[in-house]
């Protein structure tokens, strides 16, 4: 089957510079995502883009120019409940990958056994309206019950404004929970401001981790320097030093909404300004996501 990229698609970057920030040994990738090859693993019918091929060579390529040692690699939405890519990617990795899946609430122990046999260590639920449709609770509920004996993780990701109407369900769930990119902060707001003292509420809840990644995405100044999301990345981490972690999230999906594709290599170069200490960044990079994904190697 063969499929075509949305024409506003944006590539990810071809050539990104290698990073002049030199990252601690065994670094790790928190968040990144492989699409197809649709040829090969298609893309999801309901899927609400089309992105360009973005597979596990140019994903472990990437790792290895930056100066990475490990991904975790999470469900794409355009794949779907489909997880044969990010499968695939991670029993390529010779154990250097980690994955987080999608799945549907009739998901069998037989499946989940297996992908927890590849390296998947959580479930992603995705609230963002403009890329899914969100489900009632019980349907998240249902999947809970059916990974708790795995000892997965929640990933959730949503936007700075449904965390209010979402509170009670976020704050029930019984894993550790780890919020992609801060919660989508509006950084035109204060960061010691209401809305983001909300989600440092929830960040106070000793289970819930978060990801102090994608700058791109929530920037209103631009690159290079996205001098605006600093502020909020670099209070994260100094509040919640061992809960945070870092990611690419290469290949950089729907940056179309946004204009622009950032250079890999200096997201890699911002790492200082959030965690400005060789503790923090030990910590960011390798002991959090090490102690989360790798337990038996912490």
């Amino acid at each position: 089957m063969s499929f075509t990229m949305d024409a506003d698609w944006l590539p990810f970057h071809p050539s990104p510079k290698r990073p002049d920030f030199v990252l601690p040994a065994g670094a790790v990738d928190a968040h990144c995502h492989v699409f197809g090859p649709g040829d090969v693993f298609p893309y999801a019918p309901e899927r609400k883009y089309t992105p360009c091929d973005a597979g596990k060579e140019r994903l472990f390529a990437l790792r290895d120019h930056l100066g990475l040692a490990r991904n975790v690699v999470v469900q794409a939405t355009c794949h779907g409940a489909d997880n044969r890519a990010m499968l695939d990617a991670l029993r390529a990795s010779n154990g250097q990958a980690r994955g987080v899946a999608t799945v549907r609430a009739d998901v069998s122990g037989d499946e989940l056994a297996e992908m927890h046999a590849a390296g998947v260590r959580g479930v992603r639920f995705n609230f963002v309206k403009r890329l899914v449709d969100p489900k009632p609770d019980a349907h998240y509920h249902r999947i809970i019950e059916k990974i708790a004996p795995l000892g997965w993780h929640i990933v959730i990701y949503f936007e700075a404004a449904d965390l209010e109407e979402r509170w009670a369900f976020f704050t029930s769930l019984p894993t550790i929970v780890v919020v992609d990119h801060m919660g989508r902060p509006d950084v035109t707001k204060p960061v010691d401001g209401p809305e983001f003292g909300r989600f440092l509420e929830f960040m106070a809840h000793d289970n819930v981790w978060s990801k102090v990644s994608c700058p791109e995405r929530l920037s209103r100044s631009g690159p290079p320097g996205y001098d605006d999301v600093i502020p909020f990345a670099r209070m994260v981490v100094a509040r919640f030093p061992d809960r945070v972690l870092w990611g690419t999230d290469w290949p950089h999906p729907n940056l179309n909404m946004v204009g622009h594709m950032p250079d890999d290599g200096a997201l890699v170069d911002l790492i200082p300004r959030i965690a400005p200490t060789p503790e923090l960044q030990q910590g960011l990079l390798v002991d959090n996501p090490m102690r989360l994904y790798w337990p038996e190697d912490a």
